[in-house]
């Protein structure tokens, strides 16, 4: 990988947060986080993002309405980032809902971290 990409984590849990960060360090991505839906989106308008990692039950605006703003965005580069849900309660949703409102492939909770690492490069590498 030439340049390292920069992938956005949005999850409210700093352990989850944390892990997930050092695993794709390790892998030599560039992280950024976010605590809540709020942040997300600053983040998304402040940085070039090349994936965003969405815990679905973020505060202040949850991984659906976030999703949901960033495909409505006016920005080319920023509706097409590519969006990979990660939830602990995936069976509350479908692929369906998921694809319905622009979310490109999702993790269930508890991570699988060679999953993780495997569905992250899938978005980068162009």
């Amino acid at each position: 990988m030439a340049e390292s990409k920069t992938i956005l984590i949005a999850e409210d849990s700093s352990v989850i947060l944390n892990l997930t960060k050092k695993i794709l360090e390790l892998q030599n991505y560039k992280i950024l986080t976010a605590k809540n839906g709020g942040e997300v989106l600053k983040q998304v308008e402040a940085n070039k993002i090349d994936a965003i990692l969405m815990d679905l039950n973020i505060p202040v605006k949850n991984g659906m309405d976030c999703t949901k703003e960033i495909r409505a965005s006016k920005n080319p580069e920023i509706s097409a980032i590519p969006i990979i849900a990660v939830t602990g309660n995936a069976n509350n949703y479908s692929m369906e809902d998921f694809k319905a409102v622009g979310i490109n492939d999702y993790l269930p909770k508890p991570l699988d971290f060679d999953m993780l690492v495997e569905t992250v490069k899938k978005y980068t590498i162009k």
